[in-house]
């Protein structure tokens, strides 16, 4: 695994980044390593039908423990799984592959540390009334809304993390 990985597991062990990126700790509890287990069944069996099916497109990669498949190393709560790409013998140069939301890949060029940097990134810079349904807004007063915002319940997610 890479280092970045093992030192953030060493530091922090398995749990939740800002409430909503959640990584595995392989010698973590029973109920993650068998997600990781179930999702790599999962995931070949659905790239075996796709192939099967003369569609390559949305499963480019083999998953483990077919040699060079995808690792999975966690989820997020927006329904994406999250892999490493073992493409280097130098694990420090291994790409980060998303599962969008088993649809496709999108492969992130860079360590495991500036991927979990840019998801946080990502959730602080949301309008402060994200997660909101738009047709909602009509009927909540400028106070209520400022009420979920303050609570932490729609807007910006600030960094956290829960082990778990």
């Amino acid at each position: 695994m890479p280092a970045d990985f093992k030192k953030f597991l060493d530091d922090y062990g398995g749990g939740v980044i800002s409430g909503e990126l959640v990584v595995f700790h392989p010698r973590g509890p029973g109920r993650l390593l068998e997600r990781m287990h179930g999702t790599h069944e999962m995931f070949t069996g659905r790239r075996d039908e796709a192939l099967s099916h003369g569609d390559a497109e949305h499963f480019p990669y083999a998953f483990h423990p077919e040699p060079g498949g995808l690792i999975s190393w966690g989820y997020d709560h927006s329904g994406d799984e999250h892999f490493f790409l073992p493409s280097d013998p130098d694990p420090d140069q291994w790409k980060i592959v998303t599962m969008v939301h088993e649809e496709g890949c999108e492969t992130f060029d860079g360590s495991f540390s500036s991927f979990a940097l840019a998801s946080v990134r990502r959730l602080l810079d949301v309008n402060r009334y994200h997660g909101i349904d738009p047709q909602a807004l009509e009927f909540l007063e400028p106070e209520d809304l400022e009420e979920l915002v303050l609570a932490g319940e729609i807007g910006p997610v600030q960094p956290s993390f829960e082990p778990l």
